[in-house]
């Protein structure tokens, strides 16, 4: 029903930058909010941050003030741009849809098959 590419991730030195793209396709679904989870080796996946359709972000405690994310409902994408990197932020990144499934308005979670970010100098 949906496809969630993501492009975007890399290694990059700490203090660097990188941006997160996430392309969502498919049909028979209403997004309701997109957004970015990572999971680091070890630990559980866990929010990044999330964008509503009306355009409302929501950050985890880690990353506000460093990540800004940003959402193009014409093209059904969201980016995530990560400013002064740490090596804490090593994580493979999910990309998420929250959707209703039409036409029975089933709410589902979709998820792209993630981007390594690798932050090491």
């Amino acid at each position: 029903q949906v496809q969630l590419v993501e492009s975007g991730g890399g290694l990059v030195q700490p203090g660097g930058s990188l941006r997160l793209s996430c392309a969502a396709s498919g049909s028979g679904i209403s997004i309701i909010a997109m957004g970015w989870y990572r999971q680091a080796p070890g630990k559980e996946r866990e929010l990044v941050a999330t964008i509503t359709r009306r355009g409302s972000p929501n950050y985890a405690d880690a990353v506000k003030g460093r990540f800004t994310i940003s959402g193009d409902n014409a093209k059904n994408t969201v980016y995530l741009q990560m400013n002064s990197l740490k090596p804490d932020d090593t994580a493979v990144y999910y990309c998420n849809a929250d959707a209703w499934v039409l036409p029975a308005f089933v709410r589902r979670d979709f998820w792209g098959q993630g981007t390594q970010v690798t932050v090491s100098s």
